[in-house]
C-alpha cells in the first residue's frame, strides 16, 4: 500500500462505509481496485445509495438518466 501525504485529509470526505477497506483516504487505490472490479467508488454515490455497498456502473447510470 504506498503512502499518502493526502490520506487524514482524503478520510474526512470519505464516504465508503466498508469500515475494514484497507484503501480508505488512499484514493488513487481505491479507484484502481474498484475499476478492476468493474465498479466505481464509494465517492461517486449519494449516500443513500453507497450503503447499499451496489457499486457497479449500472447502478451509477440508473441515477443518472
Amino acid at each position: 500500500m504506498a503512502d499518502c501525504a493526502n490520506t487524514q485529509k482524503n478520510r474526512q470526505s470519505c464516504n465508503c462505509t466498508y469500515d475494514p477497506c484497507p484503501r480508505k483516504g488512499i484514493c488513487c487505490e481505491c479507484i484502481a481496485y474498484h475499476r478492476r472490479m468493474g465498479e466505481l467508488p464509494a465517492c461517486y454515490f449519494p449516500d443513500d445509495v453507497e450503503r447499499t455497498w451496489d457499486r457497479s456502473i449500472r447502478r451509477f447510470l440508473e441515477l443518472h438518466r
